[in-house]
Parts: C-alpha cells; sequence; structure tokens
C-alpha cells in the first residue's frame, strides 16, 4: 500500500508528520530516504512537537542519535549518513531500541544495510518536484498500513 502527497513549505512537512504522530502507539518502525535537506528532519520535528510542543528536535546527522520522551512513548531517531555500512555499537542500540512496546524508531539513511529493520515498516521517501517535495508513503505490513489510512484521512 503506497500514499503519496506534496509538501509544498516546510510547515507543510511539519504537518504530515503531525498526522503521523496521531495515529502512534509505540512500536513503529519509520524509516526515511531522501538526500541531504529533503525535509526528513523537519517531519521528525513535526512528529516530536505534535506530541511534546517544548522539545527542541535536531538533526541526529553528528551524534547519530537522539531519543525523545514524549507523553507516554520514547521517539527514537537515528541517522545513518556518517555511519556507512558499519553501524557498530549503534546497531545494538537500535536493537534494543525495536523491542520498547513504547518506542518509535525513526532512521535516516539505514537503507545503506546499516540495520535490519523489520519489514512491517512505514517507509517515507522524500523527493524533490520544484520547490516541494514529493513524499511516497509505503507500507510493509499490517500495523504501517493501518497508520497509511489514518493518514489519508487526516491529509484529505
Amino acid at each position: 500500500m503506497t500514499f503519496e502527497i506534496v509538501s509544498t513549505s516546510p510547515e507543510d512537512t511539519s504537518r504530515i508528520g503531525s498526522s503521523v504522530a496521531k495515529v502512534l502507539e509505540g512500536g513503529e518502525v519509520i524509516e526515511l530516504i531522501g538526500d541531504l535537506g529533503a525535509g526528513k528532519t523537519e517531519l521528525v520535528r513535526g512528529l516530536v512537537n505534535s506530541l511534546d510542543d517544548g522539545v527542541t528536535v535536531q538533526s541526529p546527522s553528528f551524534t547519530i542519535s537522539r531519543e525523545y520522551r514524549v507523553g507516554d512513548l520514547t521517539i527514537y531517531h537515528y541517522d545513518f549518513y556518517r555511519l556507512g555500512e558499519n553501524p557498530g555499537i549503534v546497531g545494538d542500540e537500535i536493537a534494543e531500541a525495536l523491542e520498547d512496546p513504547k518506542g518509535v524508531v525513526v532512521t535516516e539513511w539505514a537503507a545503506q544495510d546499516a540495520v535490519h529493520l523489520p519489514t512491517d515498516r512505514l517507509t517515507i521517501q522524500f523527493s524533490l518536484d520544484g520547490d516541494n517535495r514529493r513524499l511516497a508513503i509505503r507500507a510493509g505490513g499490517k500495523r504501517s498500513q493501518d497508520v497509511i489510512k489514518s493518514l489519508r484521512e487526516d491529509l484529505a
């Protein structure tokens, strides 16, 4: 199942992240794919800030990971851009995060085979379309299909 949407601004991308956050229960995995500056962190900012607007969300490009405790959820935000194909100890860290029933794992650049993500994940592919961003959102299983159904309703 795939759903596509166009973002016309950073605020729009943040709003899409807020819509994703509305249906999170814990246990979800979100894979973000796109070039540098495509809006991946902006989407995470919208997701986290809709759950707790007092949290400052920063790109984990240099720290590799960031953790946000929001409500009864923990958002684990990873960026594997600098790790390439050898995640090292971060591979163990993400394995632990995937076992947290109240955790939501969000990854950037995981497609480099640095980590093994579950099949049931929401994959969001960002592509540039002039000044806009096209987001192709794909479900890999039942839970991520439920998220897409909710997104369609919320963003219609």
